[in-house]
């Protein structure tokens, strides 16, 4: 993304409340807030505009991070409806301040957000199967600006929802080597994030715990049945194998996980050369 300059307005100086966003030389604007703070959100004059909004909170049967992606042409009203769902704990409102969006551009954007966020994984979704909107091409190209905004603000504002666990390319940068983690026979390939550590899909990890994990590790073991309940970790003759692209907190989390019981990320992920991480100065 493009470097970017962004005005962020704390309306009661606490980052976690009511606040707005913007970046330079683009008409868009967002609005955030807490479900304790609906309210104020919906008193805003921003609300009576047509736009996209973003409700975020877990599901209160798994735990799993959860979330609603809508539009509407008057959003203060569409807000107050959604009242009666009680999995979100953040609203975030994305509007033009030009005043410009149509219809056919919300439901376009509403789309292609749910796309996006299909693609990133890290939410599961509250919503049926958008249809999106067909757009002349010089408004889908707009839109695809817009979009793109909203990406670059989402995280500013607190929330991971369009933000792909790891970016793969052919040729991996310096600061994103590609590490592998190898125990009895197995191997788990990842790399080094802004958030943590990315294990990559089709990686392994040992099938048992080892004898003392459960005393002098019980949050691996706890880690561990939490990504098979979740189908992330499944069986696959002698071992575990990675169903997907999954986040960690830290290279030694991630590399537990693989053991099956503590480990020192720092020196259990090497790069092609051997080179621990502790050696590559992590």
């Amino acid at each position: 993304m493009p470097s970017a300059t962004i005005k962020l307005f704390l309306i009661y100086g606490d980052s976690k409340r009511l606040r707005t966003a913007e970046l330079s030389n683009w008409s868009g604007k967002a609005v955030g807030a807490p479900r304790t703070e609906l309210d104020e959100l919906l008193a805003r004059e921003e609300l009576l505009q047509s736009g996209v909004y973003i409700l975020t909170g877990y599901n209160p049967a798994s735990g799993a991070p959860l979330a609603y992606i809508g539009e509407a042409e008057v959003l203060k009203d569409r807000l107050k409806a959604h009242k009666s769902k009680e999995f979100w704990v953040q609203a975030t409102v994305f509007i033009s301040k030009d005043e410009n969006l149509t219809k056919s551009h919300i439901r376009y954007l509403e789309g292609r957000l749910i796309e996006e966020a299909k693609s990133a994984a890290r939410y599961d979704l509250d919503n049926g199967q958008a249809s999106g909107s067909r757009l002349p091409e010089s408004d889908r190209e707009d839109m695809e600006i817009f979009l793109s905004k909203i990406q670059q603000l989402l995280p500013v504002l607190g929330s991971e929802l369009l933000t792909p666990v790891v970016n793969r390319t052919a040729e991996p940068s310096e600061n994103h080597e590609q590490l592998v983690c190898a125990i009895k026979g197995i191997e788990a390939h990842g790399e080094q994030t802004s958030s943590g550590f990315v294990i990559f899909k089709g990686s392994r990890a040992v099938l048992a715990d080892r004898p003392s994990a459960a005393i002098q590790h019980p949050f691996v073991v706890t880690l561990r049945q939490k990504l098979v309940a979740e189908g992330v970790l499944v069986e696959d003759g002698s071992s575990y194998l990675f169903t997907k692209d999954t986040e960690f907190t830290s290279p030694s989390s991630a590399a537990a996980v693989v053991h099956g019981g503590g480990a020192n990320g720092l020196i259990a992920w090497k790069n092609a050369q051997g080179q621990t991480l502790k050696g590559l100065g992590a």
